[in-house]
C-alpha cells in the first residue's frame, strides 16, 4: 500500500474529461434556470455597472451572464459544455440580450491578462478539478481594481451533503479536492491570497419541489453527476443510494405539507483584485 507521502497525484485531465461527460449528460439547464435568483443577487453584490466587461466562468446555461447583461454589461459567457452555452444563448435571444458565448476551460481561459472588470461564477468554477489553477486564471484575466464574484455551495449545505453522500457510493478520484471546499472561508482565502479585500456572506437557495420523490426523479433524469452515479451502481446499491438521498432530504426538509422545501447554504464571495 502506498503511503500518504507516495500517493500519486490525481490524473486531472482524465478527471476533467469524466466531469465533462457527466455535465454533458442529462439536461442541467432544467436545474440551472431555477437558480436564476443567485445570479441576480451576485451581480448586485458586485455592484456591476453598465458598460463593464464581465466574464462568466463555467457559466452553465447563463444565470450570471443574463443577470449582468440585464444591467447593460458587455458579457462573455463561457463553459466547456457546448450544449449548456447553447441553452444560455437561447435564453439571451428570447430576452433580446446581446452577449458573447465561447467554449472555454476554466483552468485555461483564452483571454489576455486584465481583460475584464468583473469575473463571476455561480456554482460553476467550484467543480474545476485543479482548484488553484482555476482561481489563478480568474485572477489573471481580471483587471487591477476589478472584482471576482462567486456563489459556492458550502460543505454543510444540502448540495454539499448530496455530493458527500454520492461519494460514499461512488468514491471520487484519489487526491481530488471536494468542490465544496470553495464554500469554506479558509479555503477561499487560500485560493485568492493576496487580493485587496474578500467579502463573504452566507446565503441560502431554497430547493422547492412537489415532493422528495419528485426531486429525486427529476434530478436523477437530468442532473449529470447524479445520473452517472446511479448508472454506475447495481440495483441493490441504487436502492441503497436512493434511500440515503431520501433520508438526507428528510433531515433538511422544512415543509410539513408533503412538498419539498430544502434551504441549501452557499457563500457569496466578492474579492477585489489589487
Amino acid at each position: 500500500m502506498l503511503s500518504v507521502l507516495n500517493r500519486p497525484d490525481p490524473d486531472l485531465p482524465a478527471i476533467k474529461a469524466k466531469q465533462q461527460s457527466a455535465w454533458s449528460s442529462g439536461d442541467y439547464s432544467v436545474v440551472g434556470v431555477t437558480l436564476q435568483i443567485v445570479g441576480e443577487t451576485l451581480c448586485e453584490a458586485l455592484d456591476v455597472r453598465a458598460g463593464q466587461r464581465v466574464l462568466d466562468v463555467a457559466a452553465g446555461n447563463g444565470n450570471c451572464s443574463l443577470a449582468a447583461a440585464r444591467r447593460f454589461c458587455e458579457v462573455t459567457s463561457t463553459d466547456y459544455v457546448q450544449d449548456l452555452l447553447r441553452r444560455g444563448e437561447q435564453r439571451a435571444e428570447a430576452e433580446g440580450l446581446p452577449m458573447t458565448f465561447q467554449v472555454a476551460d476554466a483552468e485555461a481561459l483564452p483571454f489576455d491578462n486584465d481583460s475584464f472588470d468583473a469575473v463571476i461564477s455561480s456554482f460553476g468554477v467550484m467543480f474545476a478539478p485543479d482548484q488553484d489553477r482555476a482561481a489563478a486564471e480568474m485572477l489573471r484575466v481580471c483587471r487591477s481594481g476589478g472584482k471576482i464574484g462567486l456563489a459556492n455551495w458550502t460543505p454543510d449545505s444540502f448540495i454539499g451533503q448530496l455530493f458527500k453522500t454520492l461519494g460514499g457510493y461512488v468514491p471520487p478520484a484519489a487526491g481530488l479536492k471536494s468542490p465544496a471546499l470553495w464554500g469554506d472561508r479558509v479555503r477561499i482565502h487560500q485560493l485568492f491570497a493576496g487580493v485587496a479585500q474578500i467579502d463573504i456572506v452566507e446565503r441560502f437557495f431554497v430547493l422547492r419541489y412537489r415532493s422528495a420523490r419528485h426531486w429525486l426523479e427529476t434530478w436523477r433524469s437530468i442532473y449529470g453527476p447524479l445520473q452517472k452515479a446511479f448508472d454506475s451502481l447495481d440495483a441493490l446499491k441504487q436502492s441503497a443510494l436512493e434511500d440515503a438521498l431520501m433520508s438526507l432530504i428528510g433531515s433538511m426538509n422544512t415543509a410539513d405539507d408533503g412538498t419539498m422545501v430544502v434551504p441549501s447554504k452557499y457563500v457569496e464571495v466578492v474579492a477585489t483584485k489589487p
